[in-house]
């Protein structure tokens, strides 16, 4: 027996959301000027300041960078007052800094929450992913497959085919060899310049966004972000970490990571409930960004539940005070 709190995803989940939107209006000032460091350094401080009032023992595991890169929810950071359930913590206080600075579609700002030691303690390096959504048979792709097999194999188990695919694909150059393989098969790609957590999010709304599979090699703490949402929205997800260098292997050790050619699948990264938002910053097919008015600021949330399957969207209007320049 153990005397910690229980981990009441219930009661948590609307502070969750609140950490969210509070970066996300920190942020707004800063959407379309130019300046990536200081809108992500406005939704890290708004955040950091809300998980300070929640009444969680939470320990960043998926944060800014290590503890000497990121003044502010570094990995092993320890937030929340210290009084409630030891959760685990994956956040992005700005996923899109750059979509952010330029004004550019699906920038959000990102959080997930999970019991202590649920979260995988993914590295910041590279992870080769593949995600599809929900309704199709467990594996029907997998990240043995090559990409045009990955393709037919998904139109067979949708009733259709090639033609009738649309993947979402981060536009790299690295990524060039995989994109011609995907177009040869007929599919269609839409390529997005930054944020895949949002890329894979779209997989689990595909009558929505149009988006059917995600693949390709990004951030791997972005990964388990995505992840969290697809644990709670339905859908599969696949991913592996890939090494440039002996230094981040050197990072993966430190991290725990002891098979460096593990598979991990969407329950390997997030293992148990979970909850997770995301509030938009610029407008993007999953959620609308900020909206102005005099004296207003207007967000809208999705919040989401593993446990009940449950997705929330909630619009916040927030009055604001003018700002001393």
């Amino acid at each position: 027996m153990t005397d910690q709190p229980e981990f009441h995803d219930r009661m948590l989940s609307l502070g969750l959301a609140r950490v969210s939107e509070a970066a996300a209006i920190a942020s707004a000032r800063l959407i379309g000027r130019g300046d990536e460091k200081a809108a992500d350094q406005a939704a890290v401080n708004a955040m950091r300041e809300q998980l300070n009032k929640l009444d969680i023992a939470g320990v960043v595991v998926i944060g800014e960078g290590e503890r000497d890169e990121a003044p502010m929810l570094f990995i092993g950071e320890e937030v929340g007052t210290g009084n409630g359930p030891a959760v685990d913590i994956a956040l992005d206080p700005l996923e899109g800094t750059t979509l952010t600075a330029k004004d550019m579609p699906n920038a959000l700002t990102v959080i997930a929450m999970g019991p202590r030691g649920t979260l995988l303690h993914a590295p910041d390096v590279y992870m080769d992913k593949l995600a599809v959504g929900p309704g199709y048979p467990q594996d029907v792709v997998s990240l043995e497959m090559s990409p045009a097999e990955r393709i037919h194999a998904l139109a067979t188990a949708k009733g259709g085919t090639a033609h009738d695919i649309t993947v979402c694909v981060l536009d790299r150059p690295r990524h060039q060899e995989m994109i011609d393989e995907i177009r040869s098969t007929g599919a269609a790609i839409r390529l997005i310049t930054d944020g895949d957590v949002a890329g894979i999010i779209h997989c689990a709304e595909a009558t929505r966004t149009g988006i059917d599979m995600y693949m390709g090699a990004g951030g791997a703490p972005e990964g388990v972000l995505a992840a969290s949402a697809l644990k709670c929205m339905g859908g599969q997800m696949w991913g592996r970490l890939t090494f440039r260098n002996d230094d981040e292997r050197g990072r993966a050790a430190k991290a725990g990571v002891t098979d460096l050619d593990r598979i991990y699948a969407r329950d390997d990264m997030v293992t148990s409930d979970v909850i997770f938002a995301a509030t938009g910053v610029t407008d993007g097919s999953i959620l609308s960004g900020i909206r102005r008015e005099v004296g207003y600021l207007t967000t809208e949330t999705i919040l989401m539940r593993s446990k009940t399957g449950s997705v929330r969207r909630m619009s916040y209007r927030n009055p604001t005070k003018p700002v001393q320049d």
